[in-house]
């Protein structure tokens, strides 16, 4: 849609002189004209404007009209009313409206004003009314004959619920990654905020799981044909109160209807060897939780080590900036930095002791203090070996012999839960009972790293353990069924699936054992 830039004049009461006053006046006609007035004389718009708590008299709300006429936002009529003294027959009257454009452009401005105050959220409210709308669109499609105007109801709410989605959505996501705002906040603060926005996080991602799912069998499910007639039914409700339709008109409206279906199917659908828009919004939300549990772990190591750097440094820049005279930023730089006389060559302990017990400090000068003495040895090759035998080296077999014994312990316990593991065979998550601690401790590992590879719910999944010594092979069982593993910290409740453990380290059967052990 072309538009000439003689016709973004509008716009210029936003940034010229008196804006606010500009904005009031095209405000209230506004207000006026969604309630049906078409007209107004210069006094009924002070009226209005005095109900918001704005005060102008009528020739300076005539004058900002009359500069709106200009810009081409208001329209200027003749006011025929009868007049009631001699001052208004002798004053040239009108009436005023907003032009098209004039509405046009506050009603960006307006848009614009509300999409900036407006907050970001995950609404798992759209997503289940979006399921109802698509599964009542389906009802439709399946009919010979569906009532049109139910379904352009259906494809309006759609629409407006999927663009509130996606809209909000992308606000939070964004805001999410600031993490500036994050730091303004107190460290308690931040804390409680932190476990608030997890758990938000964490219901909104399995709500989008199960939702996704849903959504993407009802699109799958819907006839290709019969969307299209619903849609292309959609595009002429959509002109049906319009005065002339052209050809032109009717193609762009089908055309529209069928980029708002596409936009909708790509953010639930993947596309082949890709990721659909709520994969990555589900990804995106994931990395926001481990991004705050990294924030947190900062803040817990600031609280224990009670080291800041740039809180260091800022408060030596003001221990600076109160220093009396530079005499004492002098003294108070070598002080923070380390700047004392040179003592890099090499002293024994007697020659120490001498200058303690003489009192000598680091900031005494060379030509004060007691000569030192270089090693004839130090001056002619550089190097200085003191004599006698070299300096025993600690003895640490004993600490390595028992990070041994602890290391033998731990690949034990791993290996007695892999075999635990496998020795289940082929079997359900929700069969699988009671588990040891260590065993459920490497089924978390492997869950974990299974599930973060999955791009679709419904699709098997195999992975390997960090140390490649265990393999998972997971298949959804289809049911809607869960499993709930049971241990002694509490229990694991999950969707349920098939899966499979194969202990990768386990010694593989020679042929002939094979054979014997068939025999």
């Amino acid at each position: 849609m072309e538009v000439h830039v003689t016709q973004l004049g509008v716009f210029a009461y936003v940034t010229a002189d008196k804006a606010s006053h500009y904005r009031a006046v095209s405000h209230v006609m506004l207000q006026a004209k969604e309630r049906f007035r078409l007209h107004l004389r210069p006094a009924e718009i002070v009226e209005l404007l005095a109900d918001d708590g704005l005060a102008f008299d009528a020739d300076e709300v005539r004058a900002l009209l009359t500069q709106l006429d200009d810009w081409g936002n208001v329209r200027t009529d003749p006011d025929t009313a009868e007049v009631t003294s001699v001052e208004e027959f002798y004053r040239p009257r009108h009436l005023y409206q907003l032009t098209p454009r004039g509405e046009a452009a506050e009603r960006a401005v307006r848009h614009f004003e509300q999409a900036l105050a407006q907050p970001g959220a995950l609404q798992t409210a759209a997503l289940r009314d979006i399921r109802a709308l698509l599964v009542e669109l389906a009802g439709l499609a399946a009919e010979d004959d569906p009532d049109t105007a139910k379904a352009h109801r259906a494809l309006l709410a759609l629409s407006a619920r999927f663009a509130e989605l996606t809209d909000r959505a992308q606000v939070f996501i964004g805001n999410l990654q600031r993490t500036a705002e994050l730091q303004r906040l107190d460290q308690d603060d931040f804390v409680a905020y932190k476990d608030l926005l997890i758990d938000y996080l964490e219901r909104f991602i399995g709500e989008l799981v199960v939702a996704q799912a849903e959504i993407a069998r009802t699109i799958g499910g819907i006839d290709g044909a019969r969307l299209h007639r619903l849609l292309d039914a959609a595009a002429e409700r959509d002109l049906a109160d319009t005065l002339d339709v052209t050809d032109d008109d009717r193609a762009d409206q089908r055309d529209l209807w069928r980029r708002r279906w596409t936009g909708l199917a790509g953010w639930f659908v993947a596309p082949p060897g890709g990721q659909s828009q709520a994969d990555v919004l589900r990804a995106r939300a994931r990395q926001a939780i481990t991004a705050l549990l990294l924030a947190v772990a900062t803040i817990n190591e600031r609280r224990v080590s009670r080291a800041d750097r740039a809180a260091d440094l800022r408060t030596l820049a003001r221990w600076f900036a109160a220093a009396p005279s530079d005499a004492d930023a002098h003294r108070l730089w070598h002080a923070a930095f380390g700047l004392t006389p040179a003592r890099h060559l090499v002293v024994d302990a007697e020659t120490l002791d001498a200058r303690e017990a003489a009192g000598e400090q680091p900031s005494t000068s060379w030509l004060d203090g007691e000569p030192l003495h270089v090693a004839p040895r130090l001056r002619r090759t550089g190097r200085y070996l003191p004599r006698g035998r070299p300096v025993s080296v600690v003895d640490r077999s004993e600490e390595k012999a028992r990070l041994a014994k602890e290391a033998e312990v731990e690949a034990a316990q791993l290996a007695q839960a892999r075999q635990w593991l496998a020795a289940a065979g082929p079997t359900r998550l929700s069969t699988l009972g009671e588990l040891p601690r260590d065993a459920f401790d490497l089924l978390l590992d492997l869950l974990a790293e299974a599930l973060s590879r999955k791009l679709t719910p419904d699709e098997p999944v195999d992975a390997t353990s960090a140390d490649g010594s265990i393999e998972i092979r997971m298949v959804p069982t289809g049911d809607g069924a869960s499993a709930t593993i049971a241990t002694s910290d509490g229990a694991l409740t999950g969707p349920d699936h098939d899966v499979e453990f194969v202990d990768l380290l386990a010694p593989t059967p020679t042929p002939a054992a094979v054979g014997s052990s068939t025999r």
